[in-house]
């Protein structure tokens, strides 16, 4: 049976896992107080995050403990570093349209912009048949864990940052094992937040726009994703909505397979660095910015979609620092 997982604190400071079954009703793990412990275990045994998780102590209350600011982002890293978020655009039927107006006020004629003859390579190839490498997507680099945001907390624009922006969309999450093959602990929803003014500007600046701080939900749905997932996309500013759009993910919305994108991301041996955890952004295909919103420090990001029960829900910050940053490197 598939569980979701949650990371939290306990009211005395302890760390704790939480499993959550289709009823809602959260227990406490008893063999692991964390998911990156839990992901070991099962790896060490051979079995699934379930059947790790056995046995089951006492309930806990995952609503109020979100309330009270003790929910974790559902997985870390002890050294942050060993943590790699990384991700895939233009997976997502449709989601060329919003990055190819960006791109086309960039390039004069009839001429596609390279965005969109990426999203047709991978129309045509991105699900491949079995035993058949596709085609390899976009990629890009976020950060490491210190980049990741847990619930409630603040996603912070740099100060030189042009804009902030939400992306709704699922994240794989993956610990490698010690013989180097990866291992899908789950999926999350999550906020791949970016900065489009800077994308928009030459789409050869998308690695730049992508070096920001990313959101996951509060859960981890260990199991498969499934095919079709609906959620909706919004912007609250004072406390009303203030832009909000429904948004598509799962396989059957996408022009790749996860399996696709996981290959051309782990084909790389520095992926499979035993003990590293990744987290992998999947895409999407609605974004704010290709409607010409302007988000405002202050305004809270929202994205919510079944079969998540918790939603991402995060407030817009910029740095104090001064805009201008000058960094001095100092010949030894």
């Amino acid at each position: 049976m598939p569980l979701r997982f949650v990371q939290l604190k306990t009211p005395d400071g302890a760390r704790a896992l939480a499993a959550v079954d289709e009823t809602g009703a959260a227990r406490k793990v008893g063999s692991a107080d964390t998911l990156y412990a839990l992901g070991q275990l099962a790896i060490d045994k051979g079995v699934s995050l379930a059947d790790a998780a056995q046995p089951l102590g006492e309930a806990i209350d995952v609503a109020a403990a979100l309330t009270e600011g003790r929910v974790l982002a559902p997985i870390d890293h002890v050294d942050p570093a060993h943590l790699i978020m990384t991700g895939t655009g233009l997976t997502h039927l449709g989601s060329a349209e919003g990055r190819d107006k960006m791109h086309k006020a960039a390039q004069s004629g009839e001429q596609l912009t390279d965005s969109m003859r990426m999203f047709l390579m991978g129309v045509e190839g991105g699900k491949p048949a079995a035993g058949q490498e596709g085609v390899q997507p976009e990629w890009f680099y976020k950060g490491d864990g210190g980049q990741l945001v847990g619930p409630g907390q603040p996603l912070t624009s740099p100060s030189f940052a042009k804009d902030g922006g939400e992306e709704p969309e699922i994240a794989g999450v993956y610990l490698i094992g010690p013989d180097g093959t990866p291992h899908r602990l789950g999926f999350c929803l999550a906020n791949e937040f970016s900065d489009h003014v800077i994308e928009r500007g030459n789409y050869l600046w998308l690695a730049h726009s992508k070096l920001r701080q990313a959101a996951l939900g509060p859960e981890l749905l260990s199991g498969e994703l499934p095919a079709d997932v609906r959620g909706a996309s919004r912007i609250v500013r004072g406390g009303e909505t203030v832009w909000e759009k429904p948004f598509l993910s799962g396989e059957a919305n996408m022009s790749h397979t996860i399996a696709n994108l996981e290959h051309h991301h782990f084909k790389y041996a520095l992926f499979r660095r035993p003990g590293d955890v990744h987290v992998h952004f999947f895409g999407t295909a609605t974004l704010s910015f290709s409607e010409g919103f302007q988000t405002q420090v202050g305004d809270v990001f929202e994205i919510e979609a079944a079969p998540f029960t918790l939603p991402v829900r995060n407030p817009l910050a910029q740095d104090a620092a001064p805009a201008q940053v000058t960094v001095a490197v100092k010949a030894l």
